[in-house]
Protein backbone atom coordinates (compact mmCIF):
# COMPACT_ATOMS: atom_id res chain seq x y z
CA UNK A 1 0.00 0.00 0.00
CA UNK A 2 1.12 3.12 -0.63
CA UNK A 3 -0.71 6.36 1.20
CA UNK A 4 0.02 9.78 -0.69
CA UNK A 5 -0.35 13.40 1.13
CA UNK A 6 -0.47 16.14 -0.59
CA UNK A 7 0.10 20.19 0.75
CA UNK A 8 0.83 23.56 0.12
CA UNK A 9 -2.41 24.78 -1.58
CA UNK A 10 -3.75 28.13 -0.82
CA UNK A 11 -5.09 31.66 -2.60
CA UNK A 12 -2.86 33.31 -4.74
CA UNK A 13 -3.22 36.07 -7.21
CA UNK A 14 -3.16 35.98 -10.84
CA UNK A 15 0.60 35.63 -11.64
CA UNK A 16 1.50 34.49 -8.28
CA UNK A 17 3.64 30.95 -7.55
CA UNK A 18 2.85 28.04 -5.27
CA UNK A 19 4.74 24.86 -4.51
CA UNK A 20 2.50 22.05 -4.15
CA UNK A 21 4.37 18.84 -1.63
CA UNK A 22 2.98 15.53 -1.66
CA UNK A 23 4.69 12.93 0.94
CA UNK A 24 4.36 9.40 -0.32
CA UNK A 25 4.74 6.50 2.54
CA UNK A 26 4.69 2.81 2.43
CA UNK A 27 6.01 0.52 -0.33
CA UNK A 28 8.55 1.80 -2.78
CA UNK A 29 8.31 4.86 -4.60
CA UNK A 30 11.47 5.16 -6.04
CA UNK A 31 10.31 2.58 -8.49
CA UNK A 32 7.59 4.64 -9.82
CA UNK A 33 6.32 6.99 -12.18
CA UNK A 34 4.33 9.88 -10.90
CA UNK A 35 1.98 12.36 -12.01
CA UNK A 36 -0.15 15.80 -11.05
CA UNK A 37 -3.72 15.61 -11.87
CA UNK A 38 -6.01 18.62 -11.23
CA UNK A 39 -9.78 18.69 -11.00
CA UNK A 40 -12.23 22.12 -11.63
CA UNK A 41 -15.74 21.94 -10.32
CA UNK A 42 -17.49 20.68 -12.89
CA UNK A 43 -15.13 19.24 -14.95
CA UNK A 44 -13.10 15.91 -15.30
CA UNK A 45 -10.07 14.99 -13.09
CA UNK A 46 -6.74 16.33 -16.21
CA UNK A 47 -3.58 15.32 -16.13
CA UNK A 48 -1.22 18.34 -15.37
CA UNK A 49 2.37 16.50 -15.47
CA UNK A 50 4.08 13.55 -14.92
CA UNK A 51 7.92 12.56 -13.78
CA UNK A 52 9.85 8.94 -14.60
CA UNK A 53 11.08 7.30 -11.45
CA UNK A 54 14.10 8.59 -11.34
CA UNK A 55 13.19 12.15 -12.60
CA UNK A 56 15.10 12.02 -15.65
CA UNK A 57 12.11 12.73 -17.52
CA UNK A 58 9.26 14.80 -17.31
CA UNK A 59 5.67 15.59 -19.70
CA UNK A 60 3.21 18.45 -19.23
CA UNK A 61 -0.14 19.24 -20.64
CA UNK A 62 -0.12 21.95 -23.02
CA UNK A 63 -1.65 24.30 -21.11
CA UNK A 64 0.71 24.17 -18.29
CA UNK A 65 4.11 24.31 -20.27
CA UNK A 66 6.99 26.39 -19.24
CA UNK A 67 4.70 27.80 -16.02
CA UNK A 68 5.03 24.67 -14.27
CA UNK A 69 7.68 22.25 -13.10
CA UNK A 70 7.69 18.91 -11.37
CA UNK A 71 10.32 17.44 -9.21
CA UNK A 72 10.44 14.42 -7.05
CA UNK A 73 13.60 13.52 -4.06
CA UNK A 74 13.30 9.74 -4.19
CA UNK A 75 15.46 9.48 -1.16
CA UNK A 76 12.56 11.85 1.16
CA UNK A 77 9.78 10.20 -1.13
CA UNK A 78 8.62 13.55 -2.12
CA UNK A 79 6.80 14.60 -5.13
CA UNK A 80 6.69 18.54 -6.12
CA UNK A 81 5.10 20.56 -8.38
CA UNK A 82 6.02 23.91 -8.70
CA UNK A 83 3.88 26.73 -10.46
CA UNK A 84 4.37 30.37 -11.64
CA UNK A 85 2.69 32.77 -13.44
CA UNK A 86 -0.47 31.23 -12.26
CA UNK A 87 -3.87 31.95 -14.15
CA UNK A 88 -7.64 31.79 -12.61
CA UNK A 89 -7.86 29.01 -14.73
CA UNK A 90 -5.48 26.67 -13.17
CA UNK A 91 -7.71 26.82 -9.80
CA UNK A 92 -8.73 23.15 -9.19
CA UNK A 93 -8.16 20.64 -6.29
CA UNK A 94 -4.83 19.30 -7.18
CA UNK A 95 -3.74 15.20 -6.47
CA UNK A 96 -0.77 13.86 -6.51
CA UNK A 97 -0.66 9.93 -7.88
CA UNK A 98 1.76 6.78 -7.72
CA UNK A 99 1.92 5.18 -11.44
CA UNK A 100 3.54 2.09 -12.51
CA UNK A 101 7.49 1.51 -13.68
CA UNK A 102 6.96 4.26 -16.64
CA UNK A 103 4.47 7.21 -16.87
CA UNK A 104 1.29 7.72 -18.65
CA UNK A 105 -1.27 9.88 -19.68
CA UNK A 106 -4.16 7.76 -18.96
CA UNK A 107 -5.61 8.60 -15.45
CA UNK A 108 -6.98 5.05 -14.81
CA UNK A 109 -2.94 4.08 -15.44
CA UNK A 110 -2.80 5.65 -11.97
CA UNK A 111 -2.96 3.39 -8.89
CA UNK A 112 -2.79 5.65 -5.52
CA UNK A 113 -4.21 9.04 -5.16
CA UNK A 114 -3.81 11.54 -2.28
CA UNK A 115 -6.74 13.28 -1.04
CA UNK A 116 -5.51 16.74 -2.93
CA UNK A 117 -5.45 19.74 -2.03
CA UNK A 118 -7.12 23.46 -3.39
CA UNK A 119 -5.63 26.21 -5.09
CA UNK A 120 -7.60 29.14 -5.76
CA UNK A 121 -6.18 31.88 -8.10
CA UNK A 122 -8.14 35.06 -7.88
CA UNK A 123 -7.92 37.25 -11.18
Amino acid sequence: QVQLVESGGGLVQAGGSLRLSCAASGRTFSGYAMGWFRQAPGKERELVTTITSNGGSTYYADSVKGRFTISRDNAKKMLYLQMNSLKPEDTAVYYCALGGRYPTTRRDDYRYWGQGTQVTVSS
